[in-house]
């Protein structure tokens, strides 16, 4: 098990019809595809998001690992991931939750003069006109890279490509840290999406509840392909996102009036697959009299009152036994540190893989697993 304490940039080529309405609902701007410069292989990369790196690292392996097994990251500089992946990795990658923007590579440079070196080089002519040049300076850059943008723009120019600074349909990316990286955009994760996908701006809603970012992530983390169960679903954040990512959602919770909310909020953001049923998380066998391929869940961390009358650690590990019983793939689960998780899936028969700490705030810290059976 890896013990880890804890924004996404890619070129995009064509997406399916799901892919093009989900990106709707992510309020994601998707770019024109372009055949990159035969000269270089493709490359990917994605800029995650800084305030729980190690876990959108996390994200955008698992994402990886389905897109195909010969898919793996090649070099992390900060929060830039440059991936050794082709362009059929985009199917999985728009899945992306902890991440800002996506594109192509083009390539690396160890200083300023090498990147304006490898820019001449390069044949500039699969953009899409106008462009713009564009820098992202990241806290460990160490290269000067004031003039960047002018003059990497002008190196494009003399080929005769317009400019336009406001409106570019091509924009070129500069990022600065160890090295300096260059790549084309052509995925933009709007915030607003998901910030209008928080608790509090759904029909039904608790205070406490999981950001969308973050549910999108554990629903990633289990490898769910074309399901996902969320036992504890409370009000169906974690199958919200997954819905939107066209993955089939089921869900369970004790209480019926939360069942209901869970169904006016997903029918309130377009999910129409679902299975929700009012029922005990530690007997799903007997609720869905089947297995699953993948459950992604947040159990309530509370007090006994809040618990159905249980006490916190019985029933986590009651409902451990309960998932492990029906699940034929991978459990993304998050409990409070206080829960020894590892070793009771483990005395279960799970086998932990990773796991992510989070510090919520003065009393909530936690750990998001990732087990498989």
């Amino acid at each position: 098990m890896h013990d880890i304490h804890l924004g996404l940039k890619f070129i995009l080529f064509p997406l399916s019809n799901r892919g093009v309405r989900d990106c709707l609902f992510r309020r994601c701007s998707i770019e024109k595809s372009f055949k990159p410069s035969p000269q270089s292989q493709i490359m990917l990369y994605v800029e995650i998001l800084g305030n729980l790196p190690s876990l959108a690292e996390g994200e955008v392996k698992t994402l990886l690992e389905l897109a195909s097994p010969k898919f793996n990251l090649a070099e992390r500089d900060y929060l830039f991931l440059a991936l050794d992946a082709d362009e059929s990795a985009f199917s999985f990658l728009e899945r992306l939750g902890m991440a800002h923007e996506a594109g192509i590579l083009l390539f690396s440079a160890d200083s300023v003069d090498e990147l304006y070196s490898k820019a001449e080089a390069l044949d500039w002519g699969f953009l899409e006109e106008p462009f713009a040049v564009r820098r992202e300076r990241m806290l460990n850059c160490r290269h000067d890279v004031k003039d960047v943008e002018r003059t990497l723009g002008g190196i494009i120019a003399k080929e005769g490509l317009k400019v336009n600074l406001r409106n570019p349909k091509s924009v070129i990316r500069v990022y600065c840290g160890e090295k300096l990286w260059v790549g084309v955009k052509r995925i933009h994760f709007d915030p607003k999406g998901f910030e209008k996908r928080k608790a509090h701006n759904r029909p039904f809603f608790k205070p406490i509840s999981l950001h969308p970012r973050l549910s999108r992530a554990m629903v990633n983390l289990s490898r769910a392909r074309e399901e996902v169960l969320d036992p504890f679903m409370g009000l169906g954040g974690i199958l919200i996102e997954a819905g939107l990512m066209g993955i089939k959602a089921y869900g369970v919770d004790i209480r019926e009036d939360m069942v209901e909310g869970a169904r006016g909020n997903l029918e309130f953001f377009g999910v129409k697959d679902y299975d929700l049923r009012v029922g005990d998380a530690t007997k799903l066998r007997e609720i869905f009299e089947r297995s699953f391929e993948a459950i992604a869940t947040d159990p309530p961390y509370g007090t006994s009152a809040t618990l159905a009358g249980r006490e916190r650690e019985e029933l986590y590990r009651k409902a451990l036994e309960s998932m492990y019983d029906v699940l034929n793939g991978y459990l993304s689960i998050a409990f409070p540190v206080q829960f020894d998780a590892s070793k009771v899936a483990e005395k279960i028969g799970f086998e932990v893989l990773e796991r992510y700490y989070q510090r919520v705030h003065g009393s909530l810290e936690r750990y998001f697993y990732v087990m498989r059976v």
